[in-house]
């Protein structure tokens, strides 16, 4: 068992210990515990989560750069949940009570077995596995979501990765917010101007090994005529096979463009001086790929 479980009951009055100055609502009671690694080092920014016996999230947030997680939640039966990249996710079962505290001690995370990276040779992405999606702020308010429908890739993966090579295109016309009216703006001059730069095109410079499942995939992006360099931050997620036995690996990976980078420079403004498009945009990409016929 990797953590512990105490049941130090906390006096309204005159409490001492670390947690006395802690102001317990009546009702609640007190959930902390230290997160280490296997050499009992602390994890920085270890995500915790708390969830009642319903399944809904009470509480969370990542450990302090001591590894520590305190908390104050309604006296009740809960199940923590710890993550952190590189590291075996733990879960245990715990119970506060009211006006007290329940420390789980120093819960020790295991090293995580990494997924194995695929073979060398030439990968083809598949579209029908895969996602290029969006998301872009409105009015200041809520958020647009948006995906490319079309789009081809092709991935050399190296005997040592991080010598790969990857090209992306991107059929700019096939943007798709679920809304026609919108989608038309978006292709025309004022955003995607589609008529004049139908493509957009991703050619990576680099490959760097972050730890753990965690790469960093640099390059340039050319968009509306201007190119850039993005990086991609990416999440390996393994090697596995389809429902032919046909070998299949994935990643996911995120990045954030602004579109003054790219000259796409609309800004009709509402009241208050609030674009109606945010200026920065959030691009979130699930890939399969195979290899090469």
């Amino acid at each position: 068992m990797f953590g512990r479980w105490l049941g130090n009951r906390l006096s309204r009055g005159g409490r001492t210990g670390p947690l006395s100055a802690v102001t317990v609502p009546t009702g609640a009671g007190v959930l902390s515990c230290r997160v280490l690694d296997p050499v009992n080092e602390a994890v920085q920014h270890a995500e915790l989560s708390v969830s009642d016996s319903m399944g809904r999230k009470i509480v969370g947030g990542g450990t302090d750069p001591f590894g520590s997680f305190v908390a104050t939640v309604p006296a009740g039966e809960y199940r923590l949940a710890v993550v952190a990249e590189g590291f075996t996710p733990y879960r245990a079962n715990v119970t506060v009570g009211e006006g007290a505290h329940a420390s789980m001690g120093d819960v020790t995370l295991q090293i995580a077995q990494l997924p194995g990276l695929p073979e060398s040779g030439d990968w083809d992405i598949d579209p029908m596995h895969s996602s290029i999606a969006f998301t872009a702020r409105h009015i200041g308010l809520a958020r647009i979501h948006g995906r490319f429908n079309t789009f081809a890739g092709a991935i050399r993966l190296a005997e040592r990765m991080e010598d790969s090579a990857m090209h992306v295109v991107i059929d700019a016309s096939s943007i798709d917010t679920a809304v026609k009216m919108r989608d038309d703006h978006l292709r025309s001059g004022d955003f995607l101007d589609v008529a004049r730069f139908p493509t957009m095109e991703f050619y990576s410079d680099k490959f760097v090994h972050k730890g753990g499942t965690r790469w960093a995939i640099t390059g340039a992006l050319s968009l509306h005529g201007v190119t850039r360099t993005v990086t991609l931050d990416t999440e390996y997620l393994g090697v596995g096979h389809g429902l032919e036995g046909e070998t299949r690996a994935a990643c996911r990976a995120t990045t954030e463009l602004h579109r003054d980078d790219f000259t796409i420079t609309w800004q009709t403004m509402l009241a208050r001086g609030i674009a109606a498009v945010g200026a920065s945009i959030t691009i979130e990409l699930d890939i399969q790929v195979l290899p090469k016929a």
